[in-house]
């Protein structure tokens, strides 16, 4: 199977484009890079029903998050405080890193 590039890091901060969510911002905590998938902070919640096991010692309705597809998410510039493009940027001892196209800004720290 073959995956798009992802630009988008664990712990980017980013805004949700489309869905039940959109126009919230969060942090991201993982990533899936085999199904294009991104799980973030407090966006996507969804309710699942367990029994008690082991895991789940109580049981009942448990909330947590559900991953999104990458596409519907767009990472927010610390700068601009809006949601832009990026684009990869060289230095000049060979490190890429990632630049806002509004302000230029570095996003990589």
């Amino acid at each position: 199977m073959v995956t798009n590039k992802c630009h988008i890091k664990k712990d980017d901060k980013v805004k949700v484009l489309s869905g039940k969510d959109k126009g919230k911002i969060g942090k991201v905590l993982s990533l899936k890079r085999k199904n294009d998938r991104i799980l973030i902070e407090k966006i996507n919640f969804v309710k699942k029903h367990a029994r008690p096991s082991a895991k789940h010692k109580q049981g009942g309705i448990i909330e947590s998050e559900a991953p999104i597809h990458w596409s519907n998410v767009m990472l927010m510039c610390n700068k601009c405080v809006k949601p832009v493009r990026i684009k990869m940027k060289r230095l000049e001892d060979g490190k890429k890193i990632r630049v806002c196209r509004k302000c230029g800004e570095i996003i990589d720290s």
